[in-house]
């Protein structure tokens, strides 16, 4: 089987469902003769034409807007906001038009339009490239949020947003474009949404992440071990629709739970991971949920990403600290 990095998993999906549906396609900006700013789009111009693959001026709300119309003249766009940050100038295009087109219509009109968008810190990006504003969206009713960690859900889950009917927000963790290999296969698959994924067996804490956090948790994992504390990592893939089940019972039979994401802790995801385990589990934790975010301010200077983004001390203190409660 192909051992494919995230890049070439997302550019494999888009080529094997752009052969498969002529009306599958994608635009954003440098996606065609430059193949994207992380070269995720290389090579579709030349197998699909400009009328597949097209160039949009730096515009993220016609980008959006456009994506809307195409999707109700029957297309299957795919666009890709250069960063997740730059949304900010497009929200009133995804939230109130593209969530809310199926219920303003009446359910005469499906929006199939998938947003992608890479994110996050460690990559030494400038302002505004590198914001974890994933929660923002989760307060948008009417799309769906997809968060991959690896180079297999990131196929599988982008095929599966791109066959969705409804709007679908898939959201690319930067930091892990090349930084591994894993078995890809070669043609179309899906990883449905709304399914977590138990990537670590523990005993003793689960430690809940999504996208890239999810690979700082199984290094920290391994770090405990060494301290003789069995950590479990479940990596949510989706944020709407949430995996309730699987995470409530993983995290009931380990009693200890600590949360872990790349944007600011106050009212990020993991503040709506730990509501819903208090609502639902109360009673079988042994102690109070934990959170490992970003610090409250704006993200900072590259010199300081370091000391900004959830870190592997941090996330081990997290767990000791829940491990005395």
């Amino acid at each position: 089987m192909p051992q494919r990095n995230i890049v070439e998993a997302i550019n494999s999906a888009l080529t094997d469902e752009m052969q498969a549906d002529q009306r599958v396609m994608v635009l954003g900006l440098d996606v065609g003769k430059l193949g994207g700013v992380f070269r995720t789009t290389s090579g579709l111009i030349e197998k699909f034409g400009s009328e597949r693959v097209v160039d949009t001026p730096l515009a993220e709300a016609s980008i959006v807007g456009a994506s809307l119309g195409l999707a109700l003249a029957g297309m299957v766009p795919v666009a890709e906001i250069q960063f997740l940050g730059f949304t900010a100038q497009a929200f009133h295009q995804i939230g109130p038009q593209l969530g809310k087109y199926r219920q303003r219509s009446r359910g005469r009109y499906h929006c199939q339009v998938t947003i992608r968008a890479p994110f996050g810190g460690g990559i030494r990006s400038p302002e505004f490239h590198s914001d974890a504003v994933e929660a923002q969206f989760v307060q948008a009713p009417g799309i769906k949020i997809v968060m991959p960690s690896n180079p297999y859900d990131a196929k599988g889950l982008l095929i599966e947003a791109i066959r969705d009917p409804d709007p679908v927000l898939f959201c690319e963790p930067d930091r892990l474009y090349r930084s591994g290999k894993a078995e890809v296969p070669d043609g179309a698959y899906t990883v449905p949404f709304g399914k977590a994924s138990l990537v670590r067996e523990g005993d003793n804490v689960t430690l809940v992440a999504w996208s890239a956090a999810v690979e700082l948790c199984l290094r920290a994992a391994d770090a405990l071990a060494a301290d003789g504390i069995s950590a479990a990592v479940l990596d949510l893939r989706t944020l709407v629709p949430l995996d309730v089940e699987t995470l409530c019972t993983q995290v009931a039979k380990t009693g200890r739970c600590v949360v872990v994401h790349e944007a600011p802790l106050s009212a990020g995801f993991g503040a709506e991971v730990s509501a819903t385990l208090m609502e639902e589990i109360f009673y079988d934790l042994d102690a109070p949920v934990m959170r490992v975010g970003a610090f409250d301010v704006p993200f900072p200077a590259a010199s300081l990403e370091d000391h900004y983004l959830p870190s592997l001390d941090r996330v081990v203190k997290a767990v000791k600290r829940t491990m005395e409660s």
